[in-house]
C-alpha cells in the first residue's frame, strides 16, 4: 500500500519526513501510466514535480486527499478534476526563490558576455573569437522585470549589485513599495522600449502573452530571458526574432512543451541558451523545497512527524 506517490524523484530528506511520519511512500521508476497506476490506487498523496497530474491520473486514485506541486507552478496539474473531486492542489512557494533568481542572473550574464559562443570557440581552437565578439557590461545597462513576485524582486537585488537600473511592470506590487526597491514603476510599453534586457517573471494571462507583436516593441538587439513559464512566451515568434536580429540574444529554462522534442526548431538559433528546466534545482532549493512538499503533506494527512 503506497500512502504517497512521489511522482518524480525528491531530495532524501523530504522521504526522510514522510518516513518519519509513518507513511509509505513510493517513487516509480517512470511517469509512465502503468508505473504510476498500481500506486495511485491506494495513494492518499501526491507529490508531482514538472510532470504534474492528469484527470486521468487523478481518476485512478479514489482515496487522493492532497495534490502537492514540488515547486511555484501548478499548471501541469489538472485542478478542475481536482476540484470536482473536492482535492486541495498546494504548492510550495518561495522554497527555490534564491535558486531561480540565481539562475535568471546566469542567463543575462552568459547572454551578454556570449558565454556559450566563447566556450564553442575555445573549444574549437578559434581563439580570435575574442575579436570577434560583441559582449557588453551589465552596469548601466537597463532591466525589465515584467512580474515582481518573489523571484523578480530577489532579480532586482542582484541586478543592482551589478549596477543595473532595474524597472519593472506589476499590478500587484504598489509604486511605493517598488521605489522602496530601487525600481522604477511602468508600464509594459515603456519597459521593452527601454530595457536593454527583460526577463520574464509572471503568469500566462497575467500581463498578455509575449507574442510577435510585443516582441516587436522590443529595443532591436535587447536580451529576452524566460524562467518563469512556458505558455507565456511565442517561441515562433521568439526564433523569427532571434534570426532577423530584433533580439541580440535569449534564454530559456522553461518551455511551451516539456521535453523538447529533437527537431525543435529552438535549437537552430546559436544566440539561443536553453537549460532543461533547472532554475530551482540548486542542491539548497531541491531540500528546501522536498521539506516543504512533504510538511504539507503531513498536515493534510493529519500525521504527525515522530
Amino acid at each position: 500500500m503506497t500512502d504517497c506517490l512521489i511522482v518524480q524523484p525528491i531530495a532524501a530528506s523530504g522521504l526522510e519526513l514522510l518516513n518519519g511520519a509513518g507513511l509509505s511512500v513510493h517513487t516509480p521508476a517512470t511517469t509512465e501510466f502503468t508505473s504510476l497506476e498500481p500506486h495511485l490506487a491506494t495513494a492518499r498523496a501526491v507529490i508531482t514535480r514538472n510532470h504534474g497530474l492528469s484527470a486521468t491520473e487523478i481518476s485512478a486514485a479514489p482515496n487522493l486527499e492532497v495534490i502537492v506541486s514540488h515547486g511555484a507552478g501548478t499548471d501541469a496539474i489538472d485542478k478542475t478534476e481536482a476540484v470536482a473531486r473536492g482535492i486541495p492542489v498546494l504548492s510550495t512557494p518561495g522554497a527555490n526563490t534564491i535558486a531561480v533568481a540565481e539562475h535568471t542572473m546566469a542567463l543575462i550574464l552568459a547572454c551578454a558576455r556570449q558565454i556559450p559562443q566563447a566556450d564553442r570557440a575555445t573549444r574549437g581552437g578559434d581563439f580570435d573569437f575574442r575579436y570577434r565578439q560583441t559582449g557588453f557590461e551589465l552596469a548601466g545597462k537597463t532591466l525589465g522585470l515584467v512580474g515582481y513576485g518573489r523571484i523578480a524582486r530577489k532579480v532586482a537585488s542582484l541586478a543592482h549589485a551589478f549596477a543595473m537600473h532595474v524597472m519593472a511592470v506589476t499590478r500587484s506590487v504598489t509604486d511605493a513599495e517598488l521605489a522602496g526597491d530601487g525600481v522604477e514603476p511602468v508600464d509594459m510599453d515603456t519597459l521593452c522600449s527601454r530595457s536593454d534586457i527583460v526577463s520574464l517573471h509572471t503568469v500566462p494571462g497575467r500581463h498578455g502573452k509575449f507574442d510577435a507583436v510585443r516582441i516587436g516593441t522590443l529595443r532591436r538587439g535587447a536580451i529576452l530571458v524566460n524562467t518563469a513559464r512556458g505558455a507565456i512566451l511565442d517561441e515562433a515568434a521568439l526564433v523569427v526574432a532571434l534570426r532577423n536580429g530584433q533580439l541580440s540574444s535569449a534564454a530559456l529554462d522553461v518551455f511551451a512543451s516539456e521535453p523538447l522534442p529533437g527537431d525543435c526548431p529552438l535549437f537552430a538559433c546559436p544566440n539561443l541558451i536553453v537549460t532543461p528546466h533547472v532554475g530551482g534545482s540548486a542542491r539548497e532549493a531541491l531540500d528546501r523545497t522536498a521539506i516543504a512538499a512533504a510538511r504539507k503533506v503531513i498536515e493534510a494527512l493529519g500525521t504527525v512527524s515522530q
